[in-house]
C-alpha cells in the first residue's frame, strides 16, 4: 500500500481554470486529467488523502470518488461544504489531522501554518489553499494539484524533491 496526498482539484469548477490560469480548454478536459493521473498512480489498496476544496458541486462528489482508485480521507478544506463531507465514498473526514510515515509526524491541513505540532522535532506540514504561490517554509510542502502538475504524490516524492 502507498500513500498519496493532493488537494484542490476543484473538480468541476470553471472558475479555477481562470482563477489558477490552468491551461485547460475546458471543465471536462481538466476533470479528465486529473482523474486519468490520479488512477494512474493510485491503485486500490492505496490510500490518497484529499486536503481539501474537491468540487465545485457536493452533489457531484460521490460519483467523482467512485471514479478514482484507493481509499479516500478528507482534510475539509474552505470550499468543502457539509454536503461534501458527508458524500459516500470517504473513508474519513477531518478538519485537521497527524500521521505518521517512515518514523516522521505528518500535520495535515487545508491551510498551511506558520509553525505546527513538532515542527522542531522534524514534523512535516502538508497543505493545499495556496494553490503553488506561498513561499513554504522547510518540511512545509503544497500538496495541491497547481503545484504538482495535476498528480498524486507521496510522501518521498516530496521529499525527493
Amino acid at each position: 500500500m502507498a500513500r498519496f496526498f493532493t488537494a484542490d482539484t476543484h473538480f468541476g469548477d470553471p472558475r479555477t481554470i481562470n482563477i489558477q490560469r490552468r491551461a485547460f480548454e475546458s471543465v471536462a478536459a481538466m476533470d479528465h486529467l486529473m482523474i486519468a493521473r490520479w488512477n494512474s498512480v493510485v491503485g486500490a489498496d492505496d490510500e490518497v488523502w484529499h486536503l481539501g476544496d474537491v468540487a465545485r458541486r457536493p452533489g457531484d462528489v460521490a460519483a467523482l470518488l467512485g471514479q478514482l482508485n484507493g481509499t479516500k480521507h478528507l482534510i475539509r478544506g474552505n470550499n468543502d461544504p457539509d454536503a461534501t463531507l458527508s458524500a459516500p465514498g470517504w473513508a474519513s473526514v477531518h478538519d485537521y489531522r497527524e500521521l505518521e510515515e517512515d518514523g516522521r509526524r505528518l500535520v495535515l491541513c487545508h491551510y498551511p501554518f506558520r509553525s505546527w505540532n513538532a515542527q522542531g522535532r522534524g514534523a512535516i506540514n502538508l497543505h493545499g489553499h495556496s494553490h503553488g504561490r506561498l513561499k513554504p517554509m522547510p518540511r512545509q510542502y503544497d500538496v495541491g494539484v497547481d503545484a504538482r502538475d495535476f498528480w498524486p504524490i507521496t510522501l518521498q516524492q516530496l521529499i525527493a524533491r
